[in-house]
């Protein structure tokens, strides 16, 4: 039953008029009262409830590559993330001042191979006749160009004879430069070239073939050649991997990947001078172990992700550039884990532009270590604070920070170390481009030319190297059943951190 309560405001209902209610009716009215408190706590917990997942959506709305693990790919067009203080001037496109600027060298005069000497026989602005020439002084100018390129066909006749004593027809071998497929070692390195570092399809490569160079190859000739330029480099790949396990210094990262459309990753292990590559479709310990070696006793560069996690605390350093887009989720919420995340970040700041000094080399890595003591305490003391802000998330994010404090800096206490991870991503990012072109593999032989490539093209690249010259070398030995060309650095030019940490 439904009951419609008269409007009391402004009436004075006396103590005698509340003795003289009937004794039912004061149950009725009590009932009542408690039958409204309890709706008006009820409806208080869901405005609650619905505040909180109001604020969860607004974060979930504002998450950018500036305050998660998003890629840059992701942010809408209105997004900045890195513009994260007001009032803050934006850059000029182009050069800025004070930067030095890099000009093309001259190729030295006996590698020209053309000299077409520029000297007027009249004045170019006059018309006068009689100027004088000045063999002695002049500008120089070179252009660059490519002949036309025709491929060198190599044919070989195999003859056939008759041996009396076996009474059969033979045919005579192959040499064993001439392989067993059309296409030559520099040629299958080309392809091999064009698949990896340039991710380019195999129809594209079949046309860029017939275009470049005038060549029909089948789409089928492609695939061959890749898997064959993936067996090639097999041997100096697994050194890398072995190499890799023994380093000091190894960062780690890894990023997703699709095999036959099931959801895959691609994992790379770096160091100053190699890069090693996996595909598996895991994310677990185990592929780390797999990577890293199960042994391995070395100090690991990588963001907080857990299947790192059996690594020793003591040789482990989280990676800065990541903890910045956490403490930039935090200083975005509302109320008091606001102020914490913008302190985060200007201790941050202030850590980072101590450790440029030290990269730079004006300032000593003793000298940082202690003028990194204050800034170091701020920075425990504001994730305390965090974890007792009251907000769920902020103090979910504080908590798991500061259970693993000593990975935060190790940078600090051990020389030779790097605060950030971004030597690992910058050499995977080629791999999520691959990724968004080919959209992923197809078999275990794909995932192990992708992953032998990426190792060899970005080794390459951190040595100096060049990756058609090295395949073409690695092929021809291959070919003729010799040792293929190693890619472990010859001269180990690295500092090997003390392991001794500050107290």
């Amino acid at each position: 039953m439904k009951l419609d309560l008269p409007d009391i405001e402004g009436t004075d209902v006396s103590d005698e008029d509340w003795r003289k209610t009937p004794a039912s009716v004061k149950r009725f009215i009590a009932a009542v009262v408690v039958d409204f408190q309890k709706q008006v706590e009820n409806l208080k917990g869901e405005v609650e409830a619905l505040k909180g997942q109001v604020a969860e959506l607004e974060e979930k709305l504002h998450t950018n590559s500036g305050n998660s693990s998003k890629p840059p790919s992701s942010d809408p067009p209105w997004v900045n993330p890195k513009k994260r203080k007001k009032g803050k001037k934006k850059r000029k496109r182009g050069g800025q001042p004070g930067h030095e600027g890099k000009t093309r060298a001259l190729v030295p005069p006996e590698q020209v191979d053309e000299t077409i000497k520029c000297s007027p026989t009249e004045c170019e602005h006059c018309g006068c006749k009689d100027i004088e020439n000045n063999d002695g002084d002049f500008l120089r100018h070179q252009t660059f160009d490519l002949p036309e390129i025709k491929p060198i066909v190599t044919e070989y006749q195999q003859y056939r004879y008759w041996c009396p004593d076996c009474e059969q027809w033979h045919t005579a071998m192959l040499p064993l430069e001439a392989g067993n497929g059309m296409l030559g070692p520099g040629l299958e390195a080309l392809v091999g070239l064009l698949s990896a570092k340039y991710h380019m399809s195999k129809r594209g490569i079949v046309e860029f073939l017939e275009d470049a160079f005038g060549m029909e190859v089948s789409l089928g000739a492609v695939s061959n050649a890749e898997a064959r330029v993936s067996e090639v480099i097999e041997e100096p790949v697994e050194e890398l991997k072995t190499y890799v396990q023994e380093q000091p210094v190894v960062g780690a990262d890894e990023t997703g990947w699709k095999v036959a459309g099931r959801r895959a990753w691609m994992w790379v292990a770096t160091t100053a001078t190699v890069c090693v590559f996996l595909v598996r479709e895991s994310r677990g310990a185990d592929v780390a172990k797999e990577l890293l070696g199960k042994l391995f006793d070395g100090i690991l560069i990588s963001d907080r992700w857990k299947g790192y996690d059996w690594i020793d605390k003591g040789r482990r350093q989280f990676c800065w550039a990541h903890l910045i887009r956490d403490f930039v989720k935090i200083s975005e919420r509302k109320g008091r884990p606001g102020p914490i995340g913008d302190r985060l970040l200007e201790q941050t700041e202030k850590m980072f532009a101590l450790w440029h000094r030290v990269r730079d080399g004006t300032l000593s890595h003793a000298e940082f270590q202690i003028k990194m003591v204050r800034i170091r305490n701020k920075v425990e003391g504001l994730l305390e604070a965090g974890r007792k802000c009251g907000h769920k998330k902020t103090e979910g994010t504080c908590r798991e920070i500061l259970d693993a404090k000593e990975c935060l800096w190790l940078f600090v206490d051990v020389e030779g170390v790097e605060p950030t991870n971004n030597a690992s991503e910058r050499a995977i990012r080629p791999g999520v481009l691959w990724r968004k072109n080919c959209f992923g593999t197809q078999s275990v032989r794909g995932n192990l030319f992708v992953e032998r490539m990426m190792t060899v093209t970005m080794t390459c690249r951190l040595q100096g190297r060049s990756v058609l010259q090295y395949l073409t070398a690695a092929i021809k030995a291959h070919t003729m059943c010799q040792p293929k060309p190693s890619l472990l650095p010859e001269i180990m030019d690295v500092q090997t951190p003390q392991l001794a940490l500050a107290s």
